[in-house]
């Protein structure tokens, strides 16, 4: 007897993003204005930027060099010859009503970067995600909807110019992705590798990245695609992962139910978790491109390409490579280790100063980002240095000082910084570690629980753990727990 297929088998998503990010600049695309966010409305705007009559623009070199940049990182072949195109739509937060885009000549083409999504297990797996092309252009102004009517909702808009001309890249994926965890996690990798290479922020509560997904869904074995959803208005990874997967189940329920897929723009609505249609989607004769006459084109010598990929840092999927083939570290270790670059270098920092990095990893991913979270700051901004951290972990080590003691004054050390040795010295914390002292203390707690040393005698050995405490306690947190452990059952059970 044959099982029906599941409808979740039967068929498989299509998906890409379209990523907007906004290039670290002071000023900018074509013009001198300043890209500061939170300035007060339409007070960072000129002439040029406003498309005033007779005003030409001018490229920002640093703009085209991070392009560049993140184009090579993103593994894309470079254009030899590029050009700016006129994108034509007519919003109110356009004020030209043609944007300064890239159409068929982008920078960047033909590139990838590479996903890792790791299991319950710790395992980690990984995909090659096809990069179609990443371009420069303008980005539009900002509507700002007020006022509240019961049937219309906003009864007016208002129009902010300050973020008209903020350079962007715009990056486009090929359709590799199949899931919304897979969406998530390219979104996430894209935000890691601009975060390296310094090109942006990546903020996007501040709107410095972007995510559009375009989404469809075909029968398993089915060459052809399906109609495509474009879903916007997405302000986090795990937002992206849940509108897709909401979106995934819609379009089944509609396939299978006899309902037609329109090819539109749907926003993702937070509150309700779900999407709902914006408008039927323009597609690209709708917006009559042309080249744009006040730019020339771009062809960038083969000198500076070299020496701009020369600059380019060690990526975050190299890094993670490195650190489970040479430094032996789980895929879990190495994905928290690299997600920041700060983290990362004072990482590797402790390493140069000889740590062991099993140890020195833990210390990083447990107390001192526990410390970072809880006092909003940043790994850079703690005054415990990594040579100083190498040190706590080789007092340990040596018996020095116990874990416990270690962590006692970590808080200390991360708002003082200096030398551990000397502060374990200094405050009298050295572990007692000789066998007569503690030997000592051991008979003395025995003698004043005689009623538990009964009762342990007379099988219920997991007072030991109690016996343990005590010594510690006496101590004042100096025994050395393992030869504590060790001469406690000696004289327990002789």
């Amino acid at each position: 007897m044959t099982t029906a297929t599941p409808v979740k088998t039967k068929y498989e998503a299509i998906i890409g993003l379209e990523t907007h990010c906004q290039v670290k600049s002071d000023t900018k695309i074509f013009c001198h204005c300043s890209t500061e966010f939170g300035t007060p409305p339409n007070t960072n705007v000129c002439p040029v930027c406003m498309g005033m009559p007779g005003v030409l623009p001018v490229l920002n070199e640093r703009v085209l060099e991070y392009a560049v940049k993140t184009g090579l990182a993103l593994n894309c072949q470079i254009a030899k010859y590029s050009k700016f195109d006129r994108k034509q739509y007519f919003y109110p937060d356009l004020p030209k009503n043609y944007q300064i885009s890239q159409y068929d000549l982008p920078i960047a083409e033909h590139g990838y970067l590479e996903i890792e999504l790791i299991d319950d297990d710790g395992n980690a797996a990984r995909k090659k995600i096809g990069i179609t092309r990443l371009h420069m252009e303008e980005d539009a102004g900002k509507l700002v909807h007020g006022g509240s009517d019961r049937l219309a909702g906003s009864t007016h808009s208002l129009v902010d110019f300050n973020r008209t001309g903020v350079p962007l890249m715009e990056i486009v994926s090929e359709p590799d992705i199949r899931s919304g965890a897979e969406a998530a996690e390219y979104g996430q990798e894209l935000q890691r590798i601009v975060r390296y290479l310094g090109v942006s922020d990546g903020n996007m509560q501040e709107g410095s990245l972007r995510c559009d997904v375009n989404i469809s869904i075909r029968p398993v074995g089915q060459k052809e695609f399906g109609v495509k959803v474009e879903i916007k208005n997405m302000n986090s990874f795990s937002a992206i992962q849940r509108a897709i997967d909401y979106e995934i189940e819609r379009q089944i329920e509609a396939l299978e139910s006899g309902e037609k897929i329109f090819q539109e723009t749907r926003l993702w609505e937070e509150g309700s978790q779900r999407t709902i249609s914006m408008r039927s989607k323009e597609g690209s004769s709708d917006y009559r491109y042309f080249p744009e006459p006040d730019l020339g084109p771009i062809e960038i010598p083969a000198y500076q390409l070299e020496e701009w990929k020369s600059q380019l840092p060690e990526l975050p999927a190299a890094k993670r490579h490195r650190y489970e083939n040479n430094i032996g570290l789980s895929a879990y270790d190495t994905r928290v280790l690299t997600d920041d670059r700060s983290v990362a270098e004072y990482f590797e920092a402790t390493l140069q100063a000889g740590a062991d990095a099993k140890l020195a990893a833990n210390w990083i991913m447990g107390d001192i980002t526990g410390y970072l979270k809880n006092e909003k700051l940043t790994i850079d901004q703690i005054a415990l240095k990594p040579a100083e951290l190498s040190e706590l972990i080789s007092l340990i080590q040596a018996g020095t000082i116990s874990g416990k003691i270690a962590k006692d004054i970590l808080p200390e050390l991360l708002t003082a910084g200096g030398s551990p040795k000397a502060l374990v010295e200094s405050k009298g914390l050295i572990q007692i570690s000789d066998t007569g002292a503690l030997e000592v203390m051991i008979a003395e707690v025995l003698a004043a629980h005689p009623d538990e040393l009964a009762k342990y005698r007379g099988g219920k050995k997991q007072l030991k753990g109690f016996f343990v405490g005590q010594v510690i306690k006496k101590s004042g947190g100096r025994a050395d727990p393992k030869l504590t452990n060790q001469l406690l059952s000696q004289q327990l059970d002789g």
